[in-house]
């Protein structure tokens, strides 16, 4: 979906916010992704900046109204440039006693409680803990409670349907709740009505009660009194001229290897085995076969890896990618394309582990097994975009690296970036960077490892090619001319030429560069995608008067030329991180720098306050404390906690 960002003006009697953030939560048959991508394309087309996290259960299909099977949607949207999806909701629209449970801790105090007063009955109250009903016991008497039979509503809004069952009815109520929202804000019905008609435009019955239920909830509130009071508009936010995309991350990263592969002139192979969070990345790609796109779902990870070091060697823009354990069982074969020298891209959408671990939730444990997961010397280039629009244009620079400089190259994307999504300016083509690739054709002089002396990397050359038969294996190669060789003294200069080549890349990577005050005492400094959480403690420290410089890696091996001098420029230094301190150490190893480590290992992103806190502890000279036991303290990112 893409659109010319129109300017709105405010609505008459509404209150005028900067900022909301809204969750939606229920189980994870309710819909709650459906409602939640709805109000997100709804609202990139209002204008407002936006940062989303669905946030899925690990069971496929968990019991109905139990914790486990709760699915949750959370958008922040706003008048003006934010980082992050949110620290609390301000708004929660719980479909059961479940959701409820497993979400009201987070809502602000005096926000928006909306409920389905349908499912509280003893069974589904038992099935979340409950021994009494919170809805009528006083426990939720911080928050403002809106308890609507939304499930009821529903039927009554669709009674004229005979043709179909009260369950399929009932499958409505995520439409009846997403009026509600799109009322409470002022978010036009017309895309979402333009969606159900294409979505259901086989199934004409269902397509109009969804419409019926979307119209229904909207018209509620409109009429409902209590309603009144809650009603509030969010203005659009100031953009640069151009076209936009509501785009999430595995969508943008599965876009820029298309554009990768149209640049290059190469023909894309994707070899990939579905896994969380992943697989969308395949879905993507498998629509755009019109570009000469070629993806292979294989029968496990190994082949799918295999086949694309296969798909590299015969002359293809060759991609692999994986989460964690997918990531763990191509490490053999990534080590063979190290040692052919063969260009390969490797995405690892990372996810909380070890093993099966957290499938579903985020985590940014894999650096050091990404950069050093391999057996023997196996250097490779490792990129880490830090938003969901980022995925797009460093899954290009990744192609372009890996195919100059003959070598795999690692793209370290989330679950948290896969899945969440921002309003994106599409490029023009011709803003993106052409790297044609020259084969070897000439058999005069040719060697398999010559190499170019500004790069090190050996000659591409297909096979097939009259004159250009070599020999290609995993077993160590002679010097120039890629005989098998076991001669010790070769061996090592062969390992210390691949180890140079990847130094080499740094002629390519920008400098690191700082944000914020030059002059502060601190610089937090981050990687991937705790980029919006650093940027929106940033703000809050400087709100506060306090000075904080910012940097952010997106270049992982080699390291901006610069990142040495940057590191010794402050006094402390900060390092949050989705993992036990990874990239801590390897500063610390590196550059011989004290580094703080502020981690988090809760499948969740961190929040722009837990970061606050950490900033301020280093200051304070105190032990920086871990995101549980900072969650009480600081302030929240959201403008209106005790508004909307």
């Amino acid at each position: 979906m893409t659109t010319q960002v129109e300017s709105r003006t405010a609505a008459p009697n509404r209150q005028v916010l900067k900022n909301v953030t809204i969750r939606f939560a229920g189980d994870s048959g309710d819909g709650v992704q459906i409602t939640g991508s709805q109000f997100t394309n709804t609202t990139a087309i209002a204008g407002n900046d936006l940062a989303t996290l669905p946030d899925f259960p690990a069971e496929i299909r968990a019991p109905a109204g139990t914790l486990p099977g709760v699915s949750g949607f959370q958008i922040q949207f706003s008048s003006s440039d934010i980082h992050t999806p949110g620290d609390q909701p301000d708004v929660l629209v719980a479909f059961n006693p479940a959701a409820l449970k497993v979400h009201v801790g987070d809502l602000a105090p005096n926000g928006i409680l909306i409920c389905d007063t349908s499912q509280f009955d003893k069974s589904h109250l038992a099935k979340a803990g409950y021994t009494t009903n919170p809805l009528e016991d006083g426990s939720l008497s911080k928050y403002r409670l809106f308890s609507v039979n939304i499930t009821e509503k529903t039927l009554v809004a669709l009674r004229e349907l005979e043709a179909l069952s009260s369950r399929e009815k009932v499958r409505c109520k995520n439409f009846y709740a997403l009026g509600m929202a799109y009322w409470l804000f002022n978010r036009p019905i017309e895309t979402s009505l333009r969606w159900i008609e294409d979505k259901f435009k086989k199934m004409p019955e269902i397509a109009r009660a969804n419409v019926l239920a979307l119209k229904g909830g909207y018209a509620y509130c409109e009429m409902t009194d209590t309603f009144q009071a809650v009603a509030y508009e969010i203005p659009p936010a100031p953009t640069s001229k151009g076209l936009y995309r509501n785009l999430s991350g595995n969508e943008a990263l599965a876009m820029g290897l298309v554009a990768a592969s149209a640049r290059s002139g190469l023909p894309l192979f994707y070899g990939a085995y579905p896994i969380t969070p992943a697989s969308d990345i395949l879905h993507e790609l498998a629509k755009h076969k019109n570009f000469g796109i070629v993806t292979f779902q294989a029968e496990d990870e190994i082949a799918a890896v295999a086949a694309s070091v296969g798909a590299a060697f015969a002359g293809s823009l060759a991609v692999t990618g994986s989460a964690g354990p997918g990531i763990a069982l191509k490490s053999e074969a990534v080590s063979l394309a190290v040692m052919t020298e063969l260009p390969l891209v490797i995405v690892d959408v990372q996810r909380g582990g070890p093993s099966t671990g957290l499938p579903t939730k985020t985590e940014q444990a894999d650096l050091l097994f990404t950069l050093f997961g391999r057996h023997g010397e196996a250097p490779v280039c490792l990129l880490a975009p830090a938003t969901p629009g980022e995925c797009f244009f460093y899954a290009l620079e990744a192609c372009r690296l890996a195919v100059k400089f003959m070598t795999p190259v690692y793209l370290l994307s989330d679950g948290y970036l896969a899945n969440g999504a921002e309003p994106w300016r599409i490029p023009a083509a011709a803003e993106l960077p052409e790297f044609p690739v020259s084969f070897a054709v000439n058999p005069n002089g040719f060697h398999p490892y010559s190499r170019d002396a500004k790069t090190l990397s050996r000659p591409w050359a297909v096979p097939g090619t009259p004159g250009m038969e070599h020999r290609i294996g995993g077993i160590e190669k002679r010097e120039v001319t890629g005989n098998v060789s076991y001669d010790p003294a070769n061996h090592e200069k062969m390992t210390v030429l691949r180890r140079d080549k990847i130094r080499r890349i740094a002629a390519e990577i920008p400098p690191l560069v700082v944000e914020g005050d030059q002059d502060a005492e601190i610089l937090v400094i981050g990687w991937g995608s705790t980029y919006g959480a650093i940027r929106a403690a940033s703000e809050l420290a400087r709100a506060r008067g306090i000075k904080v410089a910012v940097a952010h890696l997106r270049h992982l091996c080699p390291w901006p030329a610069n990142i040495g001098e940057v590191l010794k420029r402050y006094k402390k230094v900060l390092c949050p991180e989705m993992n036990l301190g990874q990239l801590s150490l390897l500063l610390r190893a590196e550059f011989l720098v004290d580094v703080i480590g502020l981690n988090k290992m809760q499948g969740q992103p961190f929040k722009g306050r837990e970061v606050l806190n950490g900033i301020i502890n280093v200051i304070d000279g105190k032990p920086v404390p871990q995101p549980a036991e900072a969650a009480g303290r600081g302030e929240s990112n959201n403008e209106c906690d005790s508004g909307a």
